[in-house]
């Protein structure tokens, strides 16, 4: 067991949220004063289970050969190293009200990219509903049991999912386009760890190089993998009205005008689309709703 102390005060339940499909993710338990959560490290698989002690302080114990690595990245997993130097939420009021009603939520930082990035390609173009059902399945069919005794699952390896054929993709709820994006993100999972060590513009370069992985993809999964307070997911049908509606009150926006309204907040933007995320207002909705039809259904 590992103890360790904070700087700033964390809520566990939102900072860690993007890590979490759906309250069935079988890789992860989060609740407002614990996570545990299994992964694939450098070192092979682990578990860690990190629990708060104090208000600043937290407790950890990990599982599996990829124990010592989890214990050592246990601090970044829930936000510790997150810093706040550059950010003004005074330029807009609604930032300002938004961070102090949020002040505890951090960017988190996983260190690896894997589970994550296979998550997020199975969340191009679906519902999150969509995106959470394949994401359960894949694991539950294709990971393997996780170390430790709280019976979580590994993420299926980068050499599983290149396996996968494509009538089984359908049946796990995923068209061919996810499915070969997930394979090509495969092939090159191990170039796409090691770009997590680059400089923000040059890993988003390498991780847009690989077929399938587009700048919303590589945002949205960098922005917790990286710890990147900066990453904004151009390209999200929701982020750019919700945006434009919390910043210049226009219940429609483009990702143009999107990064305009957040360019004042650079080197935080990803920070911003958090906190109005969570305690922005919602945009009008026009329209009936989308009637989905679940691919395997087709």
């Amino acid at each position: 067991m590992r103890t360790f102390t904070v700087p700033l005060g964390i809520d566990l339940r939102r900072s860690l949220a993007p890590l979490v499909s759906s309250a069935q993710d079988p890789t992860i338990r989060l609740r407002p004063d614990e996570v545990v959560r299994a992964t694939w490290t450098p070192d092979g698989p682990a578990t860690v289970h990190i629990a708060r002690r104090g208000p600043r302080t937290f407790a950890a114990q990990a599982h599996g050969d990829g124990a010592a690595w989890a214990l050592d990245h246990a601090p970044a997993l829930v936000g510790a190293d997150d810093v706040l130097d550059g950010f003004d939420p005074g330029i807009h009021p609604t930032v300002a009200r938004a961070h102090h009603q949020r002040r505890d939520l951090r960017i988190v930082r996983t260190g690896t990219v894997w589970g994550l990035l296979a998550a997020t390609i199975l969340a191009q173009r679906v519902t999150g509903g969509e995106a959470a059902r394949a994401w359960t399945r894949l694991v539950r069919g294709h990971g393997s049991p996780a170390p430790g005794p709280y019976g979580l699952r590994l993420p299926p390896t980068p050499q599983a999912c290149g396996a996968i054929e494509d009538h089984t993709w359908h049946r796990l709820g995923v068209e061919r386009s996810r499915a070969a994006a997930v394979r090509s993100a495969a092939r090159h999972a191990a170039k796409l760890e090691s770009a997590l060590a680059l400089p923000r513009e040059a890993r988003l370069r390498a991780f847009c190089l690989v077929p399938g992985i587009g700048p919303w993809t590589a945002e949205l999964a960098l922005r917790s993998a990286a710890g990147d307070p900066d990453a904004v997911e151009v390209g999200d049908f929701h982020v750019k009205n919700q945006v434009a509606w919390n910043l210049a009150g226009r219940p429609r926006g483009t990702d143009e005008e999107m990064l305009g309204l957040l360019e004042p907040f650079a080197g935080h933007r990803g920070r911003v689309v958090r906190l109005i995320g969570s305690a922005g207002q919602r945009p009008p909705a026009f329209g009936p709703r989308l009637r989905v039809v679940p691919v395997d259904r087709l």
